[in-house]
């Protein structure tokens, strides 16, 4: 698989919603429940962020549900695109990118999503072949005014903007013309996960599902 064919696929599966979830699981036990209400919900696309030990378990359990499409976040190491992969991830996505991350993506036939704050870095990666990127820290690194400013004189990039991101300015990323969607962990808050108020999420993913772009 090329970067250009890569990045294509990580486009398809961003134009899936406007919103792809970023989920922390701590109990695998919740992440079937949890995928189910999402895709319900209308957000088919899901980010498990390796960020727990029971991350792998959940992207495994996850990628049973019908209808989902679930990827593993917080990409950092050659070892941890192998056990994405491993555990049934169909997409990665990472804060940052290195030549080992993405050298080891490509040989895996993992579709990125790789992080980039910066019009360099976006050039860099856009050299290498992909032209559709996460935009992280979004909110950190200025928010929608600097994606803005940094889309205007390179185009040919598309973006999904993470970090920070919640119902009070989606709107204003979803507006621009280089962002496909956006990453937000608010459809998922671990209140209801801990509840188990599945129907509460999905409908939080419906609202979420509804957002124009």
């Amino acid at each position: 698989m090329t970067p250009q064919q890569a990045s294509e696929q990580a486009r398809d599966i961003c134009l899936l919603a406007p919103i792809v979830p970023v989920l922390v699981v701590d109990d695998p036990k919740t992440a079937a429940p949890l995928a189910n209400a999402l895709v319900a919900g209308g957000l088919p696309a899901l980010e498990v962020t390796l960020r727990t030990p029971a991350a792998l378990e959940a992207i495994a359990e996850m990628s049973k549900v019908d209808g989902g499409v679930v990827g593993a976040g917080t990409l950092m190491t050659p070892a941890d695109v192998i056990a994405a992969k491993n555990a049934g991830a169909l997409f990665g996505v990472s804060p940052g990118a290195t030549d080992r991350l993405l050298d080891a993506c490509e040989d895996a036939e993992l579709p990125l999503l790789p992080g980039a704050a910066t019009a360099t870095e976006a050039m860099r990666l856009l050299e290498r072949g992909y032209s559709m990127l996460k935009f992280f820290p979004a909110e950190a690194s200025g928010g929608a005014p600097a994606l803005k400013a940094i889309g205007a004189p390179i185009p040919q990039i598309s973006f999904c903007p993470t970090g920070g991101v919640s119902p009070s300015n989606a709107e204003s990323y979803l507006s621009l013309p280089n962002v496909i969607c956006a990453g937000g962990s608010w459809v998922a808050p671990k209140d209801k996960v801990a509840e188990g108020d599945w129907s509460g999420i999905e409908a939080l993913a419906r609202d979420a599902s509804q957002l124009p772009r």
